[in-house]
């Protein structure tokens, strides 16, 4: 949800999501959605584009892998 909030723009989120990969038609679908934040968010073609493995290897951390860390 906080990235697709940070993109306020149909073009920029239009632009974000053919980078991640999406297909033309999917992006401009999702891009030009007049959907909230959060109903966007558990979209499967947004889950595809920001998957937590993507995610994990851009150097975010979720909370629970770092409570294992600690943990553990």
């Amino acid at each position: 949800m906080v990235f697709w909030k940070r993109w306020k723009r149909v073009k920029t989120r239009y632009h974000n999501l053919e980078k991640l990969g999406i297909s033309h038609s999917n992006a401009g679908i999702l891009a030009n959605s007049r959907k909230g934040y959060w109903r966007i968010a558990g979209s499967p073609i947004l889950n595809t584009a920001l998957s937590n493995e993507r995610l994990e290897k851009d150097g975010f951390q979720y909370f629970f892998s770092y409570y294992k860390s600690v943990t553990a």
